[in-house]
């Protein structure tokens, strides 16, 4: 079996190898026979859209072929990617988003076929490691059964819901603490001053 390489790719690379990566979507999910042309569309919707975002980061997994990825951009530090949150938002969420310590992971998608178990979980901590976030967040469709459970094996804690029409009418927001966790800050959700990022 052929070692499975991590690598990054900068957003002209993501928008070259596109079609590879909706055949790549298409292949991964389960899908009604018929619905396969929209869901790819629907994918390279999404990802045309999030190549677009400051910050978009792209990790491919790769063999002889191309075997997963995974993509996300920072979450602004106006907190507008919290838009359509039920409730409110935990204030050390409220702060690290602030801080620009937050990164979305938007999609994730991982070949059926491939041997490595653990590779989409070696995507979103790589993902966020590039970025030196302390906190990773994502929000996943609430009939997605699937995804929530892998989510949630992988650490990740739901904080609520969120409701962005014309998506998937509720969305779980999920966020992952990559922070020290302390007596003080169990969930590892501190804000850390010394760590504040410079505004770009």
């Amino acid at each position: 079996m052929s070692a499975i390489r991590l690598r990054r790719l900068n957003r002209w690379q993501a928008e070259g190898l596109k079609e590879d990566l909706a055949d790549l979507y298409v292949e991964s999910t389960d899908t009604a026979a018929g619905e396969e042309y929209r869901n790819r569309q629907a994918f390279l919707r999404r990802l045309t859209d999030d190549v677009r975002r400051p910050g978009f980061a792209m990790l491919i997994a790769e063999t002889t072929t191309l075997a997963g990825c995974a993509f996300g951009c920072p979450v602004r530090r106006d907190g507008s990617w919290w838009r359509g949150f039920d409730g409110t938002l935990p204030q050390s969420i409220e702060q690290l988003t602030a801080s620009g310590h937050v990164f979305a992971i938007t999609e994730i998608v991982v070949h059926p076929h491939e041997q490595d178990r653990d590779l989409a979980r070696r995507l979103q901590e790589r993902l966020l490691a590039d970025h030196q976030a302390s906190l990773g967040a994502t929000l996943v469709d609430q009939a997605d059964r699937a995804t929530y459970a892998a989510f949630q094996s992988w650490g990740w804690q739901e904080i609520g819901e969120v409701r962005r029409p014309p998506g998937p009418a509720v969305t779980r927001a999920l966020v992952l603490a990559l922070g020290e966790r302390t007596a003080a800050t169990p969930d590892g959700l501190a804000h850390n001053a010394r760590t504040q990022r410079p505004e770009r």
